[in-house]
């Protein structure tokens, strides 16, 4: 039997629209008609000769072929994508020095690290992890190249993406309405401390501060064992805790940006090179 070559736009194709949730989306992302998207689509079901999409309410879902082609497809594309990167980052060196804060510094962090370091191992790069406001005076002392910030501190900063923030508290923490809320929270200044005490105080809602920590570790650990709800994104989350949305008559938080600084506007190919996978990075999980 003659084996079929997969084409590698039709792949990275298919894997645009089940990232984003449509072929309209991933038209408008890949710069095509709808109509152009859907026949890539239809000539890949005929390649494989299997169906590859089934109804799914007002959309579509993936057949278990269509499960099985975008897995292969993602691998291929990631080697595909490493294979040109590396290529082409064979000649970049130097040194980065980045901060993050500290909800990335355990499930996301490590990921992007080595994804560079693989890319590009000449490169010597040095991570800090910490809050917003440490971060923001290292990057005074000039001792930060990149960092993802919270909100917008600095004005140079670069908004990257917007997401809520919420109650954080144990999976069967129950909120009684009307108690008395025990609250874990950084020591000011927090950008995630004073939205939600605005906005109890706005709700008249009672609270008080039972626990204060440096890490945010300190604050997983405390709503972990039921002392406390704390207040953050829902980023890295520990597996025991759950936002609690809006039980127990919990007031509305706002929004909190995540923002992306440079020292420089013009980026050296090595901090080029870090942006440049952090933004993918961020636009693929959160």
């Amino acid at each position: 039997m003659q084996l079929a070559n997969l084409d590698m736009d039709v792949l990275r194709t298919l894997a645009v629209a089940m990232d984003l949730g449509g072929f309209g989306k991933a038209a408008e992302r890949l710069g095509r008609s709808q109509s152009a998207v859907s026949l890539q689509m239809r000539r890949l079901e005929e390649r494989v000769g299997r169906p590859l999409f089934r109804k799914q309410g007002r959309g579509l879902g993936l057949t278990e072929a269509g499960d099985v082609v975008l897995g292969y497809a993602r691998r291929i594309l990631e080697l595909n994508d490493q294979a040109l990167a590396a290529a082409r980052g064979m000649d970049v060196a130097g040194s980065v020095r980045f901060g993050v804060p500290q909800d990335f510094g355990e499930t996301w962090l490590p990921g992007v690290l080595a994804r560079f370091t693989r890319l590009h191992p000449a490169v010597m790069i040095e991570a800090r992890v910490d809050r917003t406001n440490s971060l923001v005076e290292r990057i005074g002392e000039r001792g930060l190249d990149l960092a993802l910030l919270w909100g917008k501190p600095l004005p140079d900063a670069v908004p990257v993406k917007r997401l809520p923030i919420v109650w954080i508290g144990a999976k069967d923490y129950i909120v009684k309405r009307g108690e008395e809320l025990p609250l874990a929270l950084f020591d000011p200044p927090c950008v995630f401390r004073q939205p939600g005490i605005e906005a109890l105080e706005r709700s008249r809602r009672r609270w008080r501060l039972a626990f204060t920590s440096p890490s945010l570790s300190g604050l997983w650990a405390a709503a972990a064992a039921g002392l406390a709800l704390t207040i953050r994104t829902p980023l890295g989350l520990p597996p025991q805790l759950a936002p609690l949305g809006r039980s127990g008559d919990l007031p509305k938080l706002p929004e909190i940006v995540l923002s992306l600084y440079a020292a420089e506007p013009s980026l050296t190919p090595a901090v080029a090179r870090l942006r440049e996978i952090l933004l993918d990075e961020l636009s693929r999980t959160i």
